[in-house]
């Protein structure tokens, strides 16, 4: 009987995430399959985190994760971000100005990071 209810927790909690963030990563995955408690409190802090919060909208909070991934070299954790800062309607200008913004305390390696995440999505939209 756990093993039943475990798998359907592990399913609802896919699907859950799959809807919010528009991705799944491998890793997640993994990690949902080995341990659904853990992954279960990780989300929890990501919604609470990049979610709507008391003052601050969810795009604006995904410029901030923008900001900090593309300072961080992640590059493909700054285009699902962008893609999802879009979903919560951003635009295009706002999330250029966002990774403009980034440039100055993270420099120049942290514009050129964000700028191919948005040339990327570009690219993307006219394969459409």
């Amino acid at each position: 009987m756990a093993g039943k209810v475990d798998e359907k927790k592990k399913k609802e909690l896919i699907k859950k995430m799959q809807k919010a963030r528009g991705y799944m990563l491998g890793p997640w995955l993994y990690l949902t399959e080995k341990d659904v408690g853990f992954m279960e409190a990780y989300n929890n802090l990501y919604e609470r985190g990049l979610t709507d919060g008391k003052a601050l909208p969810a795009k604006i909070r995904e410029f901030i994760a923008i900001g900090i991934l593309a300072y961080r070299g992640l590059e493909d954790a700054v285009y699902h971000h962008c893609k999802r800062a879009l979903r919560l309607g951003a635009t295009k200008r706002e999330l250029l100005e966002a990774v403009e913004s980034a440039m100055i305390p993270g420099g120049t390696p942290t514009l050129a990071l964000g700028l191919r995440a948005l040339a990327r999505i570009e690219e993307e939209e006219k394969k459409k």
